[in-house]
């Protein structure tokens, strides 16, 4: 018994020392990362550097037809008999001039001012009465979002238009070893066999450049506005730089929010996300046991729970555990005071992080039951016959193959559940309030805060900070964790 406890004791010491050196390790990588930026910026800055030196070194030695590209798109394709390419670039070339000429020169001024007109009141006098008349100013939303606009197609132009000229230059090199350029034919048909690909991806891109990339840029801007209920759209709002960024990490009543909400999203993103992740790891290893009958019956028991619609499990969950819910009369039949769980913050959080375990441990069952039944049975055979026993065993062989398998799967899951908005809004609505301003509660994390903000107070500008603030905190996490991860690094192990 008392070596029993010693391997124990062991055991959960070296789990300790990994943990304690994980954190150690991810602070000196969370450091590391900051400090190669310099380094990252000097090297894109001389990728830069080079293509502007290959540029002009284009232009120099390039024949008429390259450097006539420079100035007029499709003098390349011109020049070696592809005339469909060449009028392709030229019509590019004139349709990007009239957009900037009625349009686009006028957009990305607006993006500079937002507008110039802001909303005004005036009283007509009528007959000896005053009446007050609103005037509207400009939309500073719309100006945002056209220049934002006039930007992508810019850079859209100036890409097709290194394009162009690396079609001269190619078409150039061609004739110089004496190889004939393609013809418009031998293009599409290339484009619709070898270069498929190109064809597909274009659309791709389009698609996410339309519906990504651009509310993406839109809503980033609005960090640097100071658009908010007080100076909606129709009013005209204005740039402010990084004021909004001040507001949140500085000291003022705004920080003393912020930094709450984010110690416990930080919180509850590490215990939604290893609770769910060890709890189903040991519920997968249960119910793979040998000594378990009905393997499939127990699965199917835990599937039903992500077959059953998340929200309609987390509004069932939060009417069982109200004031007035069958779990509280239950429980006041027993003797025992009735008491609003949602009303402090303690009980408030420990629901939420109980009820996502009902909800988020099926899954982690199921991923870890695939992984067990995948282990090679001879890592068992060998380790038996060396001596090895159940807890040896485990502790050598199946957890590190479970940790190697699931390592970008946890990653993945401590993003989400950063940005799990489902489960505290469904729950607790970010509840309960009073301890913070600016609209957040107890339970709050940095995605219903930001719901909170836009849907209630209409502080856009606050909301897209934080917005920004979420995604660095996501993606340095992430990239440092996924780089470190035996995943990874040992590519090859386990296969």
């Amino acid at each position: 018994m008392t070596g029993s406890s010693n391997k124990a004791s062991r055991f959960f010491a070296n789990v300790g020392n990994k943990i304690a050196g994980w954190f150690r390790n991810f602070g000196r990588s969370f450091v590391g990362f900051f400090r190669k930026i310099p380094t990252n910026l000097k090297k894109f800055g001389r990728k830069i550097a080079d293509g502007f030196v290959r540029f002009g070194r284009n232009f120099a030695e390039g024949d008429a037809g390259v450097r006539c590209s420079y100035f007029i798109m499709g003098s390349g394709a011109f020049a070696h008999g592809q005339i469909v390419k060449g009028l392709g670039y030229l019509a590019i070339e004139l349709l990007f001039i009239l957009y900037m000429a009625f349009n686009g020169v006028g957009s990305l001024a607006g993006l500079v001012t937002l507008g110039t007109n802001f909303t005004y009141t005036y009283y007509d006098v009528d007959l000896g009465t005053g009446i007050e008349v609103n005037v509207p100013g400009d939309n500073s939303m719309l100006f945002l979002l056209y220049g934002v606009v006039a930007v992508i197609v810019v850079f859209a132009f100036i890409a097709v238009y290194l394009l162009n000229i690396r079609s001269a230059v190619a078409n150039y090199k061609d004739s110089v070893i004496g190889v004939k350029p393609s013809t418009f034919r031998q293009d599409m048909q290339s484009l619709f066999d070898k270069k498929f690909y190109i064809l597909l991806l274009v659309v791709a891109f389009a698609g996410v450049v339309i519906f990504t990339i651009l509310p993406l840029i839109f809503m980033i801007l609005i960090a640097f506005t100071n658009y908010d209920s007080a100076h909606p759209e129709t009013s005209g709002f204005t740039w402010v730089g990084f004021e909004n960024f001040i507001k949140l990490l500085g000291s003022n009543d705004l920080s003393s929010t912020f930094f709450p909400v984010l110690g416990w999203t930080i919180v509850w993103a590490i215990c939604a996300t290893f609770l769910n992740y060890f709890l189903g790891v040991g519920l997968a290893l249960l119910i793979n046991s040998k000594g378990i009958k009905g393997k499939k019956i127990w699965r199917l028991c835990f599937v039903l729970t992500i077959a059953i619609p998340q929200f309609v499990s987390l509004l069932l969950m939060r009417s069982m555990l109200s004031e007035f819910g069958p779990i509280m009369n239950l429980l006041v039949q027993l003797g025992f005071p009735r008491t609003n769980w949602f009303e402090t913050a303690s009980s408030a959080r420990l629901i939420v992080i109980s009820v996502n375990l009902w909800i988020g441990i099926p899954y982690s069952m199921l991923i870890t039951s695939g992984i067990l039944m995948n282990i090679p049975q001879d890592l068992y055979e060998s380790a038996r016959i060396d001596g090895a026993g159940k807890f040896k065993m485990f502790r050598k062989i199946t957890l590190p193959y479970i940790l190697f398998v699931t390592g970008p799967y946890l990653i993945t899951q401590f993003i989400g559940n950063i940005n799990n908005f489902n489960v505290i809004y469904l729950l607790t609505g970010g509840g309960p309030f009073g301890e913070l301003s600016q609209g957040a509660g107890s339970t709050s994390l940095l995605v219903t805060w930001l719901y909170s903000l836009t849907n209630d107070t209409g502080n856009y500008n606050l909301a897209s900070t934080i917005g920004i603030l979420t995604f660095i905190i996501c993606s340095i996490v992430s990239l440092i964790t996924y780089r470190r991860s035996s995943s990874t690094k040992n590519e090859e192990d386990f296969q």
